[in-house]
Formats: C-alpha cells, sequence, structure tokens
C-alpha cells in the first residue's frame, strides 16, 4: 500500500483529456509536487494545458492529502471530502452532482504512478488519464 512518504516530492505530470461530449482531446504537461504541511500533504499541480483548439493555457490545482484510519484521504483544498484512495484494482467515486467521478490508481510502476478518471453524467463523458513520474 502507498503512503504519503511516498508521494512527497517533486513529479513530472503528463496528462490527456479525451471529452467526449465536446468531442475535443486535451493535453497537459507540468509538475506536481507533494509537500509535507502540518497534518499531511498538500498537492499543487501546475502546467500548460493544449485544449482543442483554444490558445495554451496555465492551468493549476490543490488538494489536501491525509493518511486517517489506514487509509488515505484526499481532500479539496478547502477541507472537503474527494475520495479515499482505492485499493489496486479498485476504483474510488466521488458524486458531483449530477455527475459521477470514477478514479482507479497504479502504483505499480516504478517511479511513476498513473491516475485514470472516468466522468460521466448529463453534462460530462470523459476520461482525463495522467502519469506521474519522479523528478
Amino acid at each position: 500500500m502507498i503512503t504519503l512518504s511516498d508521494l512527497e516530492g517533486r513529479w513530472h505530470l503528463s496528462r490527456v483529456i479525451e471529452d467526449a461530449r465536446a468531442g475535443i482531446t486535451g493535453r497537459l504537461e507540468g509538475e506536481a509536487v507533494w509537500r509535507p504541511d502540518a497534518d499531511g500533504l498538500v498537492q499543487e499541480e501546475v502546467g500548460l494545458l493544449n485544449y482543442g483548439d483554444a490558445p495554451p493555457m496555465q492551468a493549476s490545482r490543490r488538494y489536501l492529502w491525509r493518511s486517517r484510519g489506514g487509509e488515505i484521504e484526499v481532500l479539496f483544498e478547502d477541507g472537503r471530502a474527494f475520495h479515499t484512495l482505492p485499493d489496486a484494482g479498485a476504483e474510488a467515486v466521488h458524486h458531483c452532482d449530477p455527475d459521477l467521478y470514477r478514479v482507479t490508481y497504479d502504483f505499480a510502476l516504478p517511479g511513476a504512478f498513473t491516475q485514470v478518471w472516468r466522468v460521466t453524467g448529463p453534462r460530462k463523458d470523459a476520461v482525463l488519464a495522467s502519469r506521474f513520474t519522479r523528478l
């Protein structure tokens, strides 16, 4: 099982966004950093997003990672629950009414891991596949 200390540090981030509803493919290249805070880790992503024909734009995200009761919880920046890291081969679910977000992680890669989000609902139909490679 992955621990917070396994994530701490700098990672190269490569993400492909397949938006079936809009018929657009996006790509993000950047960096993700997990750094300690008083309660666990803060994850900050920064990168350049190319999305369809739009001009490239800076994109960023920030999440809080916490170890609680033998599990790793991922929270939004404001402390709201997002999801709990699933066991290998399982998926976690986040309901953002009316859409459903399902995620799987693969930590079996040496020096890298993947995260794949499948987003479905009346407003969305997309797959976001990210690869994090340790720097």
